[in-house]
């Protein structure tokens, strides 16, 4: 059984709470091996926290989501702040721009980015990239910060070949997950073209289920069914997208091995 790593899943999340212990052995019987964990807000913190406890698979993030970045937003970044004081996390994480819903806590977003992009840079880790509707705009941000190491994820990648070699050219990854099984996402014309090299797996569950789970909750066990398409649109073994894929999640997140 290939080893697989799922780069991001909300696993914390109440979506969960019927059935945790089972949905966590049905991923590890898929060869999940480690599962990351994305924070989103206070709101979730702790129940995150509580996890990566209980299951020594699920290694936590932590960090302010821009869809929690409101009129509130420096309160939410004390928390996360107060969090990272206490003790270290793999990543700085789920962070970002996202212009889909509302653009009103624009100025807000790029603020809170940028401090949370400096909090990695002081503590030596990757970042996590929420980039919904602002994958170039976070691209901008990030060429601020090219000389610098700075490092991570570009979570749920679903933009174009230009945008792909741009994100690379700055040593940042591509979150492969759901979306790149849907028909009209025009994600996997992409992913054909790339090196297996710049690629991580990741499953956002519960949500962005892959085809063909699709209209149900998503789960870390479909980690698998995403390696298999990525293998049969490539033409490459699965385990060769394992391998890679795993190697790349590791090297990534190896640069910081927090204590429980």
């Amino acid at each position: 059984m290939q080893k697989l790593i799922d780069t991001h899943a909300h696993l914390y999340l109440p979506e969960f709470e019927s059935d945790r212990v089972a949905m966590l052995e049905r991923a590890r019987n898929e060869g999940v091996e480690k599962i990351y964990l994305p924070a989103i807000d206070a709101a979730t913190h702790d129940s995150m926290i509580a996890l990566e406890h209980s299951f020594p698979a699920c290694r936590a993030m932590m960090g302010v989501h821009p869809c929690s970045v409101k009129a509130n937003y420096q309160e939410e970044l004390a928390v996360a702040k107060s969090w990272w004081d206490k003790r270290s996390f793999v990543a700085v994480g789920e962070i970002g721009l996202d212009f889909y819903w509302d653009r009103s806590f624009e100025k807000e977003q790029y603020i809170a980015f940028r401090t949370q992009i400096d909090w990695a840079l002081e503590k030596k880790v990757p970042i996590v990239i929420h980039s919904r509707q602002s994958t170039l705009a976070c691209v901008e941000v990030l060429k601020e910060y090219k000389q610098t190491g700075l490092t991570g994820i570009f979570h749920c990648f679903s933009g174009s070949l230009e945008e792909a070699q741009e994100i690379i050219k700055l040593g940042f990854l591509l979150g492969i997950g759901g979306v790149f099984t849907y028909k009209n996402a025009g994600v996997a014309a992409v992913v054909e073209k790339l090196p297996l090299e710049h690629i991580v797996l990741e499953t956002d569950a519960p949500y962005l289920t892959p085809v063909p789970h699709r209209g149900k909750r998503n789960e870390s066990a479909y980690i698998r069914t995403i390696a298999e398409k990525i293998s049969a649109l490539k033409g490459v073994s699965i385990d060769e997208v394992a391998e890679k894929t795993t190697q790349n999640a590791d090297k990534l997140f190896a640069l910081n091995h927090p204590q429980h």
